[in-house]
């Protein structure tokens, strides 16, 4: 008598066919990182008498532009399809805020696409981007330390997205660029610039400190 198959617990289905399930119980190892190590460093390299004042990273938003889609929609949905499968998860698409004729283009028409990644999401690109992507980028020497806003916040422009690992370079219908903006709670550019630099942020080689640009 042929044995009975045992059945499959409600739940227990393969990583394969639940990935997004299974990532959410992995700590993401920038954000172990940061708890473990970056921390300590920061309070040591600013004297900060609370582990509260150390500034952490918030989000991450990423902005795509495409003027092409006011003649050709399905740009946009490629731009779109391809945004997902580099971060993850659900992305949005951006509409012009006014009417502009000289351009024939309509209030409310989709001109691009964005996103904005948190926690785990966050962690996991900020990580692929790095050591990942970053490396592929032709001619690279460095991130600016010119783009940080006073706020805390710094913006890298990325001319094409075949950078990221995940997009089939034979199968890409348009290369675009994006923004990509590091939203942290620090104070000032020096803050920033030294949490993302812990992060492995690959900036280039300054010659005078941040404190002194930032004053000129």
């Amino acid at each position: 008598m042929a044995k009975e198959k045992p059945k499959k617990a409600p739940g227990k289905e393969s990583a394969a066919a639940r990935p997004h399930e299974q990532e959410k119980g992995v700590a993401p190892r920038l954000g172990e990182m940061f708890r473990k190590s970056i921390i300590e460093n920061l309070m040591k390299q600013f004297r900060y008498k609370n582990v509260m004042q150390v500034p952490k990273l918030e989000k991450i938003s990423i902005n795509v532009g495409v003027g092409q889609a006011t003649q050709d929609a399905k740009l946009l949905d490629a731009v779109v399809k391809d945004l997902e499968t580099i971060v993850g998860q659900k992305v949005v698409p951006t509409r012009s805020k006014k009417a502009i004729s000289n351009f024939k283009l309509r209030e409310g028409l989709p001109i691009g696409a964005r996103v904005t990644l948190r926690q785990h999401q966050m962690y996991e690109f900020m990580d692929r981007f790095i050591n990942v992507a970053v490396p592929r980028i032709r001619d690279f020497r460095g991130f600016s330390d010119k783009s940080f806003d006073g706020r805390g916040n710094y913006t890298i422009g990325v001319k094409e997205h075949i950078i990221f690992p995940e997009i089939d370079v034979d199968k890409v219908t348009k290369i675009f660029g994006m923004d990509i903006t590091f939203v942290t709670t620090a104070r000032t550019d020096q803050e920033a610039y030294a949490l993302l630099k812990e992060f492995g942020m690959p900036f280039v080689k300054r010659q005078e400190p941040l404190e002194q640009k930032s004053a000129k």
